[in-house]
């Protein structure tokens, strides 16, 4: 399978690197890029993986893609709508998806950071918020490895991370909202 990964390059957000580095076949966007050459891209690859912050209007360009807000956006929906397997994390990425009515796996408000816990009154610490990334990323990323069935991926990565929630309260509130859109 060819896989595009759009990931703005943000060392705030390099703990999503364990999602795809070892995927085969793999084509990595950090920056750079036109918002028609990123539609160019999506429609020459299998499955789009987007990861990064973003808002309910799409993923954030916050590292110097060409121009724009934003460098996944509803000029880019449409491209996207193509695809039944696509992967949106970010934050409000189920918004954008719920809008453009597109099809994949994807996150809603995802606690990434201690401000953003704080901010929904979630007492943690930066340890907790590190643990809950970093596992959320590796097992998605394991899963990836082994099987391109969504719905099983989403299962299985929810069900493995829900055990992380047992005693973090940043992965129970993120795999709270944890989606799959068929």
């Amino acid at each position: 399978m060819k896989r595009l990964v759009i990931h703005p390059k943000d060392k705030s957000t390099d703990f999503l690197a364990p999602i795809y580095n070892r995927l085969p076949d793999v084509t990595l966007v950090t920056t750079g890029y036109s918002r028609l050459e990123i539609m160019e891209l999506i429609d020459e690859h299998d499955q789009v993986i987007m990861l990064g912050h973003g808002t309910p209007g799409g993923l954030l360009n916050v590292s110097g893609f060409r121009s724009g807000m934003y460098i996944v956006d509803s000029l880019v929906a449409e491209a996207l709508a193509e695809k039944d397997n696509s992967i949106f994390i970010w934050c409000n990425a189920d918004q954008f998806v719920h809008r453009y009515n597109l099809k994949g796996m994807y996150s809603g408000m995802f606690i990434s950071e201690v401000g953003e816990a704080s901010y929904f009154k979630i007492p943690t610490d930066q340890d907790t918020v590190d643990r809950s990334n970093d596992t959320f990323a590796q097992l998605l990323g394991e899963r990836l490895m082994i099987s391109d069935a969504l719905e099983e991926i989403h299962t299985s990565v929810g069900q493995q991370y829900q055990l992380l929630a047992e005693t973090n309260d940043i992965a129970k509130y993120n795999s709270e909202r944890w989606y799959i859109n068929r």
